[in-house]
């Protein structure tokens, strides 16, 4: 019995040997050297104490072959996944659950069109000998790495990446900001089936003209409901970021503590493990920047250095247009374009399937663009709903204006760098040590010439139905150096100089208006220690405005119940704070989801409810419909009676006490409000959601809060969906000074130390330097690699 139980104790510990030596070997390696081919020079990378690297090369071509292959070594999964998504090649990997997944992306052309821009790709340019060195350098990890740990468990071949991965995961960017396939038609049904008294709480402007006059069958909204649900969950269910929001500000010189300019930027975008920007210090003797970088971008989208900085925000400019195609009743393969019966044009690709025959898809296209709702495969409608969208047509050279911006030392320079990005639309926010503040409205504003509002689903047998003109880049919103003496960005409605309209799915002004009445008040110096306390507050004017349309009915309604009084007197006295403490906050977000649920759910169905609480103009809506005793949403279809909103607040108010009254910890915001970063692997739970997922943690803030970390309105507990995805702040006064905050960690290796190493530090609302400066790295450098020439 002795030997069998040695025996048997050896074996485990010979299989615990083996297991910890298997997982220790996909660490990514951060001290040593390594032979590179094609540098001209050795490259030192020293990483400083959360895994960051601080690169110096002879040269920029080193620079950046050195960034790809480091960058490689922590988020090689990362970019799998991305390419994968954005080209529709996620089922071959993940099986026939992602079918659809993948034919929602091929029915866009992403990936066509990332064939058409490699192939205009100007390799000799500065932007492209820069992501030419950069995926070499991954390429060369991706041959001499260890494989990820995710690789071997899914059966992953080994792909070299090309610039057509790089083009079609810019693409993805786009697609993540945009709103359109979820909004429209939501709001279209909104229009066309309830009519113009239901559309009114949204306040859009009601114009007849153009709209469809052919009207869509109960089918046609089902399949448009469930491309809407598909498009929302094609980038929620698997652990990759999508871009929501953001805040951004810069402050002038003049208003700050130091006499200098200041930057703050916090872009908001879905949690995820490893988390979107991957931040690296680049130094060369021609170019020096601390940027946090995209997966198999090049040049960063945030970015500063000694002289100047910049940060992003959502534009949330429209730029997709939706159109139902009028079909040749005689013919249904052609449609009606510009007078006369046009073929559509069609193809077929195949969908590779882990473990199942491959699946074929006919895509169509009309001279409108690709008709999105064949998505929907054997259940799409009979009426063909085509997309326009500027990225599949105009060459948007995103990547060189990104490059030029991170060299755009003065506001001439970064000014003539932004107009070079054209989709997605970005605001980005700028200030340099030399005094100067600006911001630029970035994206190619089209002239919409054909009539309606393209909010709505319009009509594609028009003339002149797509855009065919652009707004020149000097007619976007755009500031430099106002007397006023800051500048603020938080996805709000932009007022242009030049007078244009620009529809767009904006933000609630509650967020930017806090911020702005925080920024202008008088005799306030600004500096990094109030900037924190102004990027984590938690408190929004939504909530109290919102109650103060219905507190005297819910005041009836509560009667003469001393409990239910107590907790109207809760609602009453909250400020609108979203702290962990907070039962308010809860109180609120339940109540809020009851009242819209019981209101409006009647006359949408599922798919489409669902859809309407990710609009974004939904959030102004709410407050409008409670201030409404008139509106006909009060009305219940289900029921033969008439109901009134004392009625439906009435029913509302008996299911939140039900459902308030289940929530854990008294109901404070903190025990329901939680955030988990999710994994790919891990966002399905069980085993694997436990070893790859990040968290949970209780989350302080709420939807619309400068601390804007959002869950959508759904029954409790409520998942953190965004949020800041870092929050930089950079005082040009002492730039080597620079703070940030990674919401997981550097490296997306599981059991590697920087895999969740900041995430504890980024949820208690702490930052931690952005090192510049020599002595500071070295005196912080954990380990340095040095690539050699092979």
């Amino acid at each position: 019995m002795r030997r069998i139980f040695a025996i048997s104790a050896l074996s485990v510990a010979v299989a615990c040997a083996a297991g910890w030596g298997y997982l220790n070997s996909k660490t990514p390696t951060r001290d040593g050297s390594l032979s590179l081919a094609n540098l001209q020079a050795p490259v030192s990378v020293r990483y400083d104490e959360v895994g960051v690297p601080h690169i110096q090369a002879a040269n920029e071509a080193d620079l950046y072959r050195a960034l790809g292959f480091v960058h490689a070594q922590d988020r090689l999964f990362q970019m799998e996944m991305l390419r994968r998504l954005a080209r529709g090649e996620l089922a071959e990997i993940l099986g026939e659950k992602l079918v659809p997944t993948d034919t929602l992306f091929r029915t866009l052309r992403l990936d066509q069109q990332a064939r058409q821009r490699a192939a205009e790709f100007d390799a000799e340019s500065p932007a492209g000998q820069a992501l030419t060195a950069y995926l070499d350098g991954v390429n060369q990890c991706l041959a001499q790495c260890a494989t990820p740990l995710e690789f071997d468990l899914l059966g992953i071949p080994k792909r070299e990446f090309s610039v057509e991965d790089t083009f079609a995961s810019a693409g993805y960017l786009a697609f993540s900001f945009a709103n359109a396939l979820r909004a429209e038609p939501t709001l279209s049904f909104i229009k066309d089936e309830l009519g113009a008294d239901y559309l009114a709480m949204f306040d859009l402007a009601w114009q007849p003209d153009g709209v469809i006059e052919r009207p869509l069958a109960q089918a046609d909204w089902q399949s448009l409901g469930a491309l809407a649900r598909l498009s929302s969950q094609a980038v929620s269910d698997f652990g990759l970021p999508q871009f929501e929001g953001s805040n951004a500000w810069a402050v002038a010189g003049s208003r700050t503590q130091s006499g200098k300019p200041l930057l703050a930027s916090d872009p908001h975008i879905r949690f995820a493990v490893p988390s979107v920007w991957y931040e690296a210090h680049l130094q060369s003797p021609e170019h020096e920047l601390y940027g946090h970088f995209q997966a198999l971008m090049p040049v960063p989208l945030l970015g500063h250095n000694r002289e100047f900085g910049w940060g992003v925000t959502m534009f949330q400019n429209d730029d997709m247009d939706l159109f139902a195609e009028k079909l040749n009743p005689d013919n249904p393969n052609q449609a009606w374009s510009r007078g006369q019966w046009v073929e559509l044009k069609s193809e077929t690709v195949e969908i590779k399937v882990k473990d199942a025959e491959p699946v074929q898809l006919t895509l169509r296209t009309s001279p409108n663009g690709p008709i999105i709702n064949d998505a929907l495969g054997k259940t799409a409608p009979v009426t063909p709903v085509s997309l326009w969208w500027p990225i599949l047509t105009e060459k948007n050279p995103i990547l060189d204006g990104f490059y030029a911006l991170g060299r755009a030392d003065n506001l001439d320079k970064a000014r003539a760098a932004v107009e070079n990005i054209e989709a997605p639309g970005l605001n980005i926010m700028y200030a340099n040590a030399k005094g100067d503040i600006g911001w630029w409205a970035a994206a190619k504003l089209p002239i919409r010439s054909a009539p309606g509002n393209p909010t709505f689903i319009l009509d594609g047998s028009l003339d002149d139905t797509i855009p065919t003109a652009f707004h020149p880049f000097s007619a976007n919103p755009q500031e430099e150096n106002p007397p006023r003496g800051y500048i603020l960005s938080a996805n709000h409605q932009p007022k242009p100089a030049s007078g244009i309209e620009i529809p767009g799915y904006y933000n609630l002004p509650d967020r930017a208006q806090r911020l702005d009445h925080r920024l202008s008040t008088p005799g306030v110096q600004w500096n990094t220690q109030n900037s924190q306390a102004l990027q984590l507050d938690g408190g929004t004017a939504y909530g109290p405005r919102s109650l103060a349309k219905v507190l005297p009915d819910l005041r009836h309604i509560a009667g003469e119940d001393d409990a239910q009084q107590a907790l109207v007197t809760l609602l009453k006295r909250w400020d609108g704070d979203y702290q962990l403490d907070s039962r308010a906050a809860s109180l609120f977000s339940v109540w809020s989801y009851n009242v819209a649920k019981a209101a409006m759910h009647d006359e949408l169905g599922d798919d489409l409810f669902d859809s309407l609480l990710l609009v974004r103009s939904f959030d102004s809506a709410l407050p409008r419909l409670l201030g409404d005793a008139q509106a006909p949403w009060w009305d219940n279809r289900n029921s033969e009676a008439r109901e009134s909103r004392s009625d439906i607040l009435a029913s509302a108010w008996q299911q939140t006490l039900h459902d308030f009254a289940a929530l854990e910890d008294n109901g404070a915001w903190g025990a329901s409000h939680t955030l988990t970063h999710l994994h790919p692997l891990g966002s399905q739970g069980g085993l694997l959601g436990k070893l790859f997922n990040v968290g949970p943690f209780a989350a302080p803030g709420g939807h619309e809060t400068p601390n804007n970390l959002a869950n959508r309105l759904s029954p409790a507990p409520w998942t953190v969906n965004y949020g800041p995805s870092t929050r930089r702040l950079i005082d040009f006064a002492e730039p080597e000074k620079s703070l940030g905050i990674n919401p997981v960690g550097q490296s997306g290796v599981l059991f590697d130390p920087h895999y969740d190493d900041q995430a504890e530090a980024y949820i208690q609302g702490q930052y931690r330097p952005q090192r510049l400066a020599e002595d500071d790295i070295a005196a912080h450098t954990q380990g340095t690699l040095v690539l050699n020439p092979q």
